[in-house]
């Protein structure tokens, strides 16, 4: 990986991270408990509780995204960034362009 992609990717990394972010404060928002006292029917009710659901697994893949993004970011200047941790071999660029924070290649990520 040459400077240039190196320096594209990390504005890519943290335009990523401001983005997952604000997901984080949105779905932050639709995590909080349903109260009870809520009039609302017993299938909307039903509903809404699926949503919660639903919206809080959103949000811990966010956090761990945003995880994964932030460890990406500090390891962009290492020489061995842009490498598969399994098989040693690059990353294709454009897998690191559409997921920045990747550690494996599509071959070892099918895989394990």
């Amino acid at each position: 990986m040459n400077s240039e992609e190196r320096e594209d990717l990390k504005r890519k990394i943290l335009e990523g991270i401001e983005q997952v972010k604000k997901d984080i404060v949105d779905l932050k928002e639709l995590t909080k408990p349903i109260k009870p006292e809520n009039s609302l029917g017993r299938i909307s009710r039903m509903d809404a509780i699926n949503n919660k659901s639903i919206n809080d697994e959103a949000y811990r893949l966010a956090k761990a995204k945003l995880t994964r993004m932030e460890h990406a970011l500090t390891k962009i200047e290492d020489p061995k960034f842009g490498n598969c941790v399994v098989c040693k071999n690059p990353i294709n660029p454009k897998r690191l362009m559409l997921m920045p924070e990747s550690t494996k290649c599509i071959r070892c990520a099918s895989r394990f």
